[in-house]
């Protein structure tokens, strides 16, 4: 087991997802103490959220869509970007899409994908990089998934350009999104709307009206 690995055991807890009790997932509830202690443990300020610590409302709103309609990913080759917790790449290979790429640019979520894969019993290969300037024959996806991903102006920018040149080379792209500002609506269709379970420190609310994209 890595370090990283055994940080994500002792900082989080095996839970079920309530809006996915299908799948049991390495979480927390606690945002700002495990964020204190990321920084502890790797010598300073600076560091992005512990995003994969948490059941995020866009994941959860795509990781339910693709459990109810698994025929969206099964026999295919799956991409799931900025994949957090791993939440949705884990929906996609329950789902029986014949490979699953989860891709991140945190150690320490790479390292609870792996928790979450081997926990759920599936296979995920994990890509630890930054692929938003990659060309998309790299990866071959047939669906590509994104959750929560529109959080600013440069992110949304970027990973637009990269979902656009993965279904100009025949991808199916589809975004979970919780109501975030930099939304770019007019580049999607909207496929389903849910009602999602949230952290309230995280959201200011219990309920999260989430909605799943497909990319026009």
């Amino acid at each position: 087991m890595t370090s990283a690995e055994a940080f994500v055991r002792e900082h989080t807890f095996l839970t079920t997802v309530p809006f996915l009790p299908e799948m049991k997932m390495y979480l927390t509830d606690e945002a700002i103490p495990l964020w204190e202690k990321t920084e502890e443990v790797t010598g300073g300020p600076g560091l992005a959220p512990p995003f994969w610590a948490f059941p995020w409302a866009g994941g959860q709103a795509l990781a339910r869509h693709i459990l109810d309609n698994p025929a969206l990913v099964a026999g295919r080759r799956v991409l799931d970007l900025a994949s957090g917790s791993g939440l949705v790449a884990v929906a996609a290979a329950r789902s029986g899409a014949s490979h699953v790429i989860a891709n991140e640019i945190d150690g320490y979520a790479d390292a609870a994908i792996a928790l979450n894969a081997e926990v759920n019993g599936v296979q995920i290969e994990r890509r630890l990089e930054d692929l938003l300037d990659r060309p998309a024959s790299d990866f071959d996806a047939e669906v590509v998934l994104a959750g929560d991903v529109f959080y600013n102006r440069e992110m949304t920018r970027r990973m637009l350009a990269f979902l656009q040149r993965c279904k100009e080379a025949g991808a199916i792209a589809l975004a979970g999104d919780p109501g975030r500002a930099y939304l770019p609506r007019d580049h999607f269709d909207l496929v389903a709307e849910y009602d999602v379970p949230v952290i309230r420190d995280l959201e200011d609310t219990d309920i999260k009206r989430t909605t799943v994209w497909r990319l026009r």
